[in-house]
């Protein structure tokens, strides 16, 4: 189940309802507002590792780049640098893109990074969790854009298959989305339809319902996820299309 915000209206795209995107919301409150900075928040704090991914790239070390992505982000919330943002800049993921380079030219220094934060954690990084993910990040010569943005991808479809896990979870369906989750991707699971609708005391028909809503329930989370990161749902299949170039290679979408 996608998190709601208070004050976010439902919009209509293609006959699905969708929540106004936090993006919209961070740029309408760019002065300030409590709704806008929540916003943002939620957003930086879904897709901060992106950010340290393309910091890596640019030759930093682990240490190096979980600072100067704290930082960068610390003064993303705090400083309001948002103000002057016009909704045409569109993707939350190019304008995050974008500032980053801006900052890592122009806004840091050793004597800055030494007074980082001030014991301020607005986002929360883990830095195990980050480098074990940059580690087995492809080897070839990538550009840092190129890096950012099938991490982007990544994170993205990482975070859609946990909504979708949670909700199971909430129905006391674990186990079943275990066994289903193979199949998202139209993979062969460890076992067959039959041997999912013996244990569970159902029909093989069942079972192969039980996928393609699993596939559609997917599908829906992943065209709404991606609508919270775009100033207009119009915009949503457009960004599919280009963020499933980035991963064609690496991980097949539903």
């Amino acid at each position: 189940m996608l998190s709601s915000m208070p004050g976010l209206k439902p919009v209509a795209v293609g006959g699905a309802e969708f929540r106004t995107t936090h993006w919209s919301v961070v740029l309408a409150a760019s002065d300030g507002e409590a709704a806008g900075q929540q916003a943002l928040e939620q957003l930086c704090q879904t897709y901060w590792y992106p950010l340290y991914a393309f910091v890596r790239r640019r030759g930093y070390d682990p240490h190096e780049a979980q600072d100067l992505t704290q930082e960068f982000l610390l003064r993303l919330i705090e400083k309001k640098s948002l103000q002057s943002v016009a909704p045409e800049r569109g993707r939350f993921r190019s304008f995050l893109l974008a500032a980053l380079k801006n900052f890592l030219i122009n806004e840091w220094s050793r004597t800055q990074r030494q007074k980082r934060g001030g014991g301020r954690q607005l986002i929360s990084l883990d830095e195990q969790t980050a480098e074990a993910r940059y580690r087995i990040e492809p080897v070839e010569s990538a550009t840092p854009e190129t890096l950012f943005e099938r991490a982007w991808a990544e994170t993205l479809l990482d975070h859609v298959l946990a909504l979708v896990a949670r909700e199971y979870r909430e129905s006391g369906k674990t186990e079943l989305f275990d066994e289903l989750k193979p199949f998202l991707c139209g993979e062969k699971g460890s076992a067959t339809y039959a041997q999912i609708a013996a244990r569970h005391a159902i029909s093989e028909g069942a079972v192969k319902m039980a996928v393609l809503r699993l596939r559609q329930r997917y599908a829906a989370l992943l065209r709404a996820e991606i609508g919270q990161t775009l100033e207009s749902p119009a915009e949503i299949e457009e960004e599919i299309r280009h963020l499933r170039a980035r991963v064609a290679n690496t991980r097949r979408t539903p």
